[in-house]
This record gives C-alpha cells, structure tokens and sequence, in this order.
C-alpha cells in the first residue's frame, strides 16, 4: 500500500508541474493560449485556467467529447441506478447488484460466442465501453449509491495526462449489498486499467487497457409464501421473516479482458490517409455454481442426483483475437477493412455421462475471418456508418454480423434513422453445456443451429417537444431459449417481434413533462417469448436555479408502469430466464412511482428518492419475477462528484 501511495503522490507533482511552468519554457500556440491568464512577465511563472472544455473523453478511435457536467432530466433515471444506465424497460428486483427482468428485446454482443449468463450481463463493461481521456489537471470522478439494506456502491475514477500526448486512467467500482430479503446478498466488483497514447506527429496512436470483473450472488430462490406478501400479512412487515426457496446458494461470474489497440499511419496522412491498425486482446469468463449443501428445492428424491457429483459447478471460455486492418481516412469517407485470427475454447470442470455418452469436457477451435467498418459524411446532412464482421470455424460454425445505420437531415433540425442489422451467431455458450449435481440440470445442446436476427427499424427526431418516433421489427429464426425444466431448445419457426413507440418532453416556464412509451408484440410464437404489450413511463419535475444561481434543483415524481404478463422465470442454476414453471403467475399492472428531488452545486450532483410511495399507503404487490419482489419504500441515494485539480 505504501507503494501504491508513492506513486500516487508523485503522479501528482507531475501533474502540478504541468499545470504551473516555467517562463522559458517553449511557447504554446494560438489555440492553447486561451488558457494563459497570466503570461509570466512579472514573475516568471505562466499560470493557466483550464475550462470545461479541456477534460475530454473518448472510446477507442472516435471523437472526444467533453465531460458532461449539466442538469438534465435524463440523469435522473441514469444516476438514480447503481449501474449508471437508464433503465427503462427492464425492472429491478428487491436489491441493488442483482440483475434485472428484461421486458424487451435485445441482442447482447458480449454473448456472441462466449460465456455471459443473461442475469450477470448487466454490469460487464465492454471493449468499446470504456473510455479513455485527456485532461489538462489530474481528474477524479466519484459516483456513489446507498444499498439495500445494508452497503453502498461506489465507483472511483483517477486520470490525468502525462505530457500533452500520454494519459492513464483507474478505476474501481465496489459494490456490497444486503438486499430486503434473505440470501440475497450481491457482491460486486470491478477494476479498470487504461492508457492512450498519440505521438507528436499525429501518425501513431495507442489504446490499451486491463478489465477485471467479478459479479457474485447469494441466490434465494424467490419466497416461498407469495399469497402472504401480497396479502400485506403482518409477519411479512420484516422482510427478513420471509422464507426463500434457497438456504446455501450462490453464484460468481468472473470476466478479465487484455486488450491492445494501435494504429501507424507511414505517410502523410494529407495526402495519403492511409494506416495500419492492429488489435490483439484476450478475454477470460468463468461462472460457478456454489451449494454448501444440497437443496431440496431442486430434487424430489436421491435417484434424481448424481452419485459423488461435486456441489460446485465450473463453466469457462476464454477468446484470443488478433485483428490487422488497413484504414483510409479523410474528413468524409472512412473505411478500414481487415482479417482476424481467433482461438477460442468453452468448457467445464466436471464431467457427467448422459445415456452413458459422456459430455465433452471442453470444445475448442480456431477461426479466421475478416471485419470491415464504413464511415460516410455528405454535406453535413447525410451520415452512413456500416460495420461487418465475418468468420467460421469448426465447431461453432460461421459467424456472421452487420449493422448499418443511415442518418439524414431533410429539413433543418428534424432528422430521420434507419438501420438494418443482421447476425447470425451460434448459441451463446450457457445454452450448449451444462453439469451438475441435479440429474434435470444436465444437458449437452449438440448440434446447435446458427441463431439469426434480423432487425429492421428507424426512428423520426422531431424539433417540436423534443421528439422522437421509433418502431423495429426482429425476425428470429432458430429462437434458442429454456425450457420450463431449465433445457435448452431451439424454435422449430421463427420468431417475430414488432416494436414501436416514443418520447416528448413538453414545458410550460420552469414545469416539465417527459413521457416514454413503448408498445410491442410477439406477433408468432408467442409463448416462446413472453413479453409485456405496453412499457410506459412519465417524469413531471419542476427545475429552476437556487441560492443566487449557486445551485440548481430538479423536483417530480416519476412513474414507471408495464402492463400484465406471463413473464419467464428466474433461474438461479444458469442466471438465466426460463419459460414459466407449474408455480409461476403473471407480473405488471402495478405502478411504481417515486418521489425525487435532485440538486446540483458546482461539479456536484445529489440524486435523492422516495422509491415505490405507493407501498407507503397500500401493500406492495409488485414483481420483478414471479417469486421474486420488487423492493418496498425506500430512500435512495446518488452522488456523482467531478473533482478538476
């Protein structure tokens, strides 16, 4: 530790010397003038005042943005919620670091070919998330929220450029909550490592970064007694009195990623905007399935067991990519188009027989493919931005993506988007292989047919109110999803999903109304998909400036509805949703509103909330799942915090 503060010091002093330099040394330019307020000449010392507009951030390869540090409405549904999104069409269950009910859907990439169980999927940061920064002064974020019962979330970030041209940043985020109900502790976190490099001449450039990840959950099953608690029963006031399906279980998701990303540009990129880009990274996922005992929840009698079987369970994948592309670049057309070498394996601890056929222990192969991504500008009024990526192997077959989204501007501040997107990808690996101690939980999907998706959609942004109209449609051919006995199938017809909706923001002074609605359909195979038909929200605030413009507030209520339905189950064996069980009923049609107040001072937010004030005067009687709660009245808490030495 003693190590660690040194360097941290000293880091620091770097930074200050930055910051305050010496009169002789070489004179900035015009542009970096504006920062100058005192040129030296008295006392030999320059002193500079960095603006907003210095403290930049960006993903890898794409425009830098400035951090953003204004009042919005929007930040109330992101920083309201422990892993920063907004989180609209999905519901929480009854504590914070534990998943979410999907209520539509959506294609995760992390899961394309890899390990990624659905309920773990919510916190994985991935390669094209994380940022990389340049900042005049050393920075520090801190984003905080209050848990469950007991705990708290924090994320703490430090960054700060060495040189003009060098910046590192950490990160870590730790998370420790108890939850309303029994064995349902969350205990997560996540530590982040990454650098950027420009040299001075502009023609190489250097994205690297470490990610390690771990999502552990006591898994309780859901209660046991849902007529009580929907009842209002007096024993169920406590909610640690209520009994759980689980006593012993939990669940760890583990996901560490290297990853290097560089570009050489060999000639002047004015008049030859050519270069070489390499990208090289590994990426490792593990997922354990711990029991100190056996439940009985999950088996009648002993011959559904598997004799001297292990109680904990192993899953891994690991995914090796080395990628080479040759990039042109210049102000209005952008392509870059390369081939990528992939080694990738999938794989578990223990091994089981079925029908005395053995399960494979591990299946790996190598791939070969290529990627390309198109970038067109015209006339600052049309933007086409294509990806497409291609490979094939062995085992788990070709692998095909692309997206493709036009935007346009036929009238002045009104702006159409269009997209076509297409993948066609094996089964995410949860589905293919899975042993344990429960004879029912043990499977083997051989033989598994490539899943596609088509997704054609666009939305319409509109100047008057803000708004934006939307609507998709998805065809799934191949559906792959679980069974009611946690089995993985695949659907013998495709599966279609419409989908359209949208949002406004009306204001009349200082009052404001924004409102989102959602309205989909599962239009064949229906039951292979539940889904609610209607997802809504509206958030009336009232925001104005306070204590002689020191300050500024926001203040409403919020309401967050989706309708009744027959929603899939939690799982807690996989972490994945499956199709209702013989005890499951339908969940929605129950409103959740809250009650907030927000406040900003300087680069300080406050998000403070009544959640769920309907369960103050009436029982709650709302699910994220069935079984599984949502959480009653509580207070919650969010602090962001920007520090610009």
């Amino acid at each position: 530790m003693k190590y660690i503060l040194f360097i941290l010091f000293s880091l620091s002093f770097v930074a200050r010397a930055q910051v305050v330099n010496k009169a002789d040394t070489k004179p900035q330019s015009k542009k970096e003038d504006t920062l100058v307020i005192d040129s030296g000449k008295k006392d030999s010392l320059k002193i500079f005042k960095p603006t907003i507009n210095d403290y930049l951030y960006q993903t890898q390869f794409s425009e830098k943005k400035v951090f953003d540090t204004v009042m919005t409405f929007d930040k109330t549904y992101i920083f309201s919620q422990q892993n920063n999104k907004d989180n609209f069409g999905r519901v929480q269950t009854a504590n914070i670091g534990s998943g979410f009910n999907p209520l539509v859907f959506e294609v995760n990439d992390e899961q394309n070919l890899s390990l990624l169980p659905s309920n773990k999927s919510y916190m994985i940061i991935g390669a094209n998330d994380v940022k990389y920064y340049d900042v005049k002064t050393p920075t520090a974020t801190f984003v905080y929220h209050n848990a469950m019962r007991n705990g708290a979330a924090l994320t703490s970030t430090y960054t700060q450029n060495i040189g003009k041209r060098f910046n590192f940043a950490l990160e870590y985020m730790g998370l420790r909550s108890q939850g309303l109900y029994r064995n349902s502790l969350a205990a997560n976190n996540n530590t982040l490592f990454s650098g950027h490099y420009i040299s001075k001449s502009g023609n190489y450039e250097i994205f690297a970064h470490y990610l390690h990840q771990n999502v552990n959950n006591q898994e309780s099953g859901g209660i046991t007694e849902d007529n009580l608690f929907m009842n209002g029963d007096s024993n169920y006031s406590n909610r640690q009195n209520a009994q759980v399906n689980l006593a012993s279980s939990s669940s760890q998701f583990s996901y560490r990623r290297y990853y290097l990303s560089h570009q050489f540009t060999p000639f002047n990129s004015g008049k030859f905007p050519f270069s070489i880009r390499h990208i090289i990274s590994h990426q490792g996922n593990k997922y354990y399935y711990n029991q100190t005992a056996l439940e009985p929840y999950w088996y009648d009698a002993p011959t559904e067991l598997v004799d001297g079987f292990p109680l904990t369970t192993k899953k891994y994948s690991e995914n090796f990519s080395n990628t080479v592309s040759l990039v042109f670049n210049n102000e209005k057309f952008k392509l870059d188009a390369g081939v990528r070498y992939q080694m990738i394996k999938f794989g578990i601890r223990d091994i089981v027989a079925l029908n005395n056929v053995p399960f494979p222990g591990e299946l790996k192969e190598n791939r070969i493919g290529a990627v390309g991504n198109l970038q067109v500008k015209l006339w600052d009024k049309i933007q086409l931005n294509s990806f497409l990526e291609f490979s094939n192997g062995s085992q788990f077959k070709s692998y095909l993506k692309t997206t493709n989204n036009l935007k346009f501007e036929p009238v002045k501040d009104y702006f159409v988007n269009a997209k076509v997107n297409f993948q066609s990808a094996y089964p995410s690996f949860n589905y293919l292989l899975n042993t344990s101690v429960y004879n029912n939980f043990n499977y083997y999907l051989e033989n598994a047919k490539n899943q596609s998706v088509m997704e054609v959609g666009g939305s319409i942004n509109l100047k008057w109110f803000k708004t934006e109209i939307f609507a998709n449609y998805f065809r799934i051919d191949n559906f792959t999803y679980f069974d009611s006995d946690g089995n993985p199938k695949q659907s013998d017809n495709s599966v279609n999903i419409s989908q359209i909706g949208g949002d406004a923001t009306f204001s009349f002074n200082k009052f404001h109304l924004n409102t989102r609605v959602h309205f989909q359909n599962t239009l064949t195979n229906k039951e292979l998909l539940p889904m609610p038909s209607f997802i809504g929200r509206a958030n009336f605030f009232y925001q104005t400036q306070a204590f002689k413009k020191a300050a500024e507030i926001q203040a409403g209520i919020k309401v967050y509805y989706f309708s009744k339905f027959a929603s899939r189950d939690y799982f807690p064996v996989l972490n994945e949703y499956i199709l209702p069980r013989a005890d499951s009923f339908s969940i929605g049609g129950q409103p959740i509103a809250d009650i907030y107040i927000n406040m900003k001072v300087k680069k300080m937010f406050f998000f403070i909330e009544g959640q769920q004030i309907g369960t103050v005067i009436s029982n709650n009687k709302a699910y994220a799942f069935p079984h599984y709660p949502v959480y009653d009245f509580r207070l919650n808490i969010g602090i962001v915090w920007y520090l610009f030495n």
